[in-house]
């Protein structure tokens, strides 16, 4: 395949780093993000320039509650510097990692991570609804009191538990999409827009400021992708394939469909907001906004899927 030059934003999820309840420390977080890195280092082999997403749920549900322990000590953390923090915690271990297998290919590359800032609309009507869940999964009496005690909202997961919610406003500028470019032009392999961002808002004089929120971080890939040029953005998920009927008698997986097609299902409910709707959604946004094709697959099938072994494609019409 004669793929150099050709971009692709990777989005890796943030529940992709935690394997199990077992793995969830900074150590077992490093290893899962090396190996993401693996396969994202076989596109690059193969002449993709690659940049990456990756979410952080989880790891900002660890800073918050850690936050909430300490609080008679030290002042709580406001949610855009915990995304600020994580930014910079998980851009480098997958940093690290990129830059390893670089050297362990004998490629002459370098990853830099980008502390990212994205606006947001002040008046975002997810302001007044959240439902962004955050943070590890709870029974309903412990989500319970910790909601009265903290002000939080809380919505029950599923059949998991409950969990803490907060605003996901739709991301509408990533404000360092200058400097990213530049460095994807100068041969980086930038990771940015971790976490979908830090959210900030526009006063009307254009000043920023950071907003309790969190944004979707496939929603931010999309962006980000048709803000370099993208021609391919690559969500990866729990699954190698997307699914009609999920979990059902009549399941079955989709190697290939259009966006028609994709909106279609949306329409008949075949992708639920908490699951597969919103990387759809973000394929969906990423080929209104010019990009060629989206690509839904788990990790381990990322390299098979490029070739088209498996995985799910969307393409424009």
């Amino acid at each position: 395949m004669a793929e150099t030059g050709r971009i692709a934003v990777v989005a890796v999820g943030g529940n992709a780093l935690i394997t199990d309840d077992a793995h969830q420390g900074i150590v077992d977080q490093s290893v899962a993000a090396a190996n993401a890195c693996h396969h994202i280092a076989d596109m690059i082999e193969a002449g993709w320039t690659v940049l990456v997403t990756h979410g952080s749920g989880p790891q900002v549900g660890f800073i918050l509650r850690r936050s909430e322990l300490a609080i008679d000590e030290v002042p709580p953390v406001p949610m855009d510097y915990a995304a600020a923090d994580l930014q910079g915690a998980i851009g480098f271990m997958f940093q690290r990692a990129l830059d390893n297998e670089m050297r362990a290919r004998g490629l002459d590359r370098q990853a830099v991570a980008v502390v990212t800032q994205v606006r947001v609309d002040r008046d975002d009507p997810a302001f007044t609804h959240p439902s962004k869940p955050i943070g590890s999964h709870m029974d309903e009496a412990t989500a319970q009191r910790l909601a009265a005690a903290h002000g939080w909202d809380v919505h029950e997961d599923g059949a998991r538990g409950w969990r803490r919610v907060v605003a996901s406003p739709a991301p509408r500028e990533i404000i360092d999409i200058a400097a990213i470019r530049h460095l994807v032009d100068g041969g980086f392999i930038v990771i940015a827009c971790g976490g979908g961002g830090i959210p900030v808002v526009a006063s009307n004089k254009g000043r920023l400021r950071g907003i309790e929120a969190v944004i979707d971080k496939d929603f931010s890939s999309a962006l980000l992708a048709n803000g370099v040029g993208a021609e391919m953005l690559l969500i990866t998920t729990e699954v190698e394939k997307v699914a009609l009927d999920f979990a059902k008698p009549t399941e079955r997986w989709i190697d290939e469909m259009t966006a028609t097609e994709a909106r279609a299902h949306m329409a008949d409910g075949q992708f639920p907001p908490g699951n597969m709707g919103p990387k759809i959604q973000s394929v969906l946004d990423f080929l209104e906004g010019g990009g060629h094709c989206g690509l839904i697959t788990d990790i381990p099938g990322l390299t098979r899927a490029l070739r088209g072994e498996t995985g799910t494609r969307i393409v424009a019409d």
